[in-house]
């Protein structure tokens, strides 16, 4: 097993023990809210962009040259909120969910209070007693963990150079 499926079987069963004790959770199928008002664009470990160049490959040229164009719209003008290059806008869904990265996985289930990252609509359900008993996991973890797989970089350059062939 790879340390990155490490990673993403400690996000899962994390996800499904939040699941389970709170049915009502607001992430999942449907809910793009996170992908709509990103903080940033992801930084990516080489490990992660393998697995999601993979996810890229299967989509439509048409497709990836509209992602490239979002891509190089996000780097050049960096307007807030970020909206994620991946998501199909239409659906609101991603179109490579199999293969996204570890920011994806774990944000709504782990916070970074400190850097703002969390889903302020779960803290609000929180905050209203809505959903009681919440325990957030801790990204400080997820971060180091990652570190263990080496350099990340953002998903721009990881794009541009598969598809400059660089």
């Amino acid at each position: 097993m790879s340390h990155l499926t490490q990673i993403h079987a400690l996000i899962d069963a994390r996800v499904r023990a939040i699941r389970v004790n709170h049915a009502d959770w607001l992430c999942g199928k449907g809910c793009d809210t996170c992908c709509r008002r990103l903080a940033e664009l992801p930084q990516l470990t080489a490990a992660e962009w393998d697995l999601l160049r993979d996810g890229l490959a299967a989509l439509s040229p048409q497709r990836l040259d509209e992602i490239g164009r979002d891509l190089v719209a996000l780097a050049q003008h960096g307007v807030r909120p970020l909206v994620c290059p991946l998501l199909e806008p239409s659906t609101g869904t991603c179109p490579v969910y199999a293969q996204r990265p570890v920011a994806c996985r774990s944000y709504g289930f782990y916070v970074q209070r400190q850097l703002g990252l969390y889903c302020r609509e779960i803290e609000a359900r929180v905050a209203d007693g809505s959903l009681i008993d919440v325990v957030w996991g801790n990204h400080d973890a997820i971060d180091q963990w990652l570190a263990k797989l080496g350099e990340s970089r953002p998903l721009t350059e990881w794009f541009r150079s598969w598809r400059c062939g660089e």
